[in-house]
């Protein structure tokens, strides 16, 4: 049995944090996995950010609801359903990422979590566990799956790694360049191919 693990932001839906920072103007807000590869410093980073500016998960979850799947996404992962199990892995939180999910059908979804108090104020980040796509993928292949994984930034990278096959869709030009072992992808109609080309050879 073949199981594809897919990155959610940049891949399904828009990244999150940037959409948020445009529409609050704060355009520290705005990098992502793309531009700092380490998630703590990263998140950190943010947490300090949403509390200098007094935001909170309401807000961030109002931007949410405004936005909606990439642009022939659903499509693809209906496609993608019909010839793989379907998994994906994310970096998101479940408080920022359900109602994306509802939209896209509700696929299986492995994420953090944030702590917020009662006021809305994001006080931490819990991660389900350190490295959890690439510890998620080396549990499915413990259970004789061969996997297929996709992903757009850094924090994919240790997943294509321990996948059988690894797929970059619509990566900047540092990932392409520092990971020229992956295909990359920049439509859904190629994503799909990859997954097929892959599919067979693995």
């Amino acid at each position: 049995m073949q199981l594809a693990c897919l990155d959610l932001e940049g891949v399904l839906v828009p990244e999150i944090w940037i959409e948020f920072a445009k529409r609050t103007n704060i355009p520290e807000l705005s990098r992502t996995t793309r531009d700092e590869p380490d998630y703590d410093r990263l998140m950190q980073g943010r947490l300090a950010i949403l509390a200098q500016h007094k935001l909170g998960l309401p807000d961030i979850q109002k931007v949410i609801a405004e936005m909606g799947p990439l642009s022939g996404a659903r499509e693809f992962l209906d496609w993608l359903r019909e010839r793989f199990q379907v998994v994906i892995l994310s970096d998101t939180f479940y408080e920022f990422a359900m109602p994306l999910m509802q939209q896209l059908g509700y696929p299986a979804l492995l994420c953090h979590k944030l702590e917020v108090d009662a006021g809305g104020v994001v006080r931490n980040y819990v991660l389900r566990q350190p490295e959890a796509k690439r510890e998620s993928v080396k549990a499915f292949r413990t259970l004789n799956f061969k996997t297929i994984a996709a992903g757009d930034s850094y924090n994919d990278t240790a997943m294509l790694a321990e996948a059988d096959a690894g797929i970059l869709f619509r990566p900047p030009q540092n990932v392409i360049d520092e990971f020229p072992q992956y295909p990359v992808t920049r439509s859904y109609e190629e994503l799909a191919a990859a997954f097929e080309a892959a599919s067979r050879s693995i």
